[in-house]
């Protein structure tokens, strides 16, 4: 796999967003969370197939509590765009690969 997904924490959160040089998709999840599990294949194949162009990063909620409540993920999977070091755009559930990247094609 190339294009790899990055795993965010509290500790590296804000410099990973803020030095981006690309939007960066954030998936917010946590491990016991079965629409969590569906939708990660499906972003690893947009990690590498988008490489260069968007960056795939996760949260894992139940280690990161004090970002998931910054952003105010109430359900699991939430993924947010940053764009610039800001938000840009929050999608809620899990949802298939046609409909992420039609989702993301404002990005891509």
């Amino acid at each position: 796999m190339s294009g790899a997904i990055t795993n965010l924490s509290t500790e590296n959160f804000e410099s990973e967003i803020n030095s981006a040089n690309q939007p960066i998709l954030v998936d917010f999840w946590a491990e016991w969370c079965g629409p969590c599990k569906m939708i990660a294949p499906i972003l690893e194949e947009i990690a590498d197939e988008q490489e260069g162009v968007i960056k795939i990063a996760k949260v894992d909620v139940d280690n990161a509590p004090e970002l998931a409540q910054k952003f105010e993920i109430m359900s699991i999977p939430t993924l947010i765009v940053f764009n610039n070091g800001e938000p840009a755009k929050r999608l809620v559930g899990a949802q298939g690969k046609h409909q992420l990247l039609d989702a993301l094609s404002e990005f891509i």
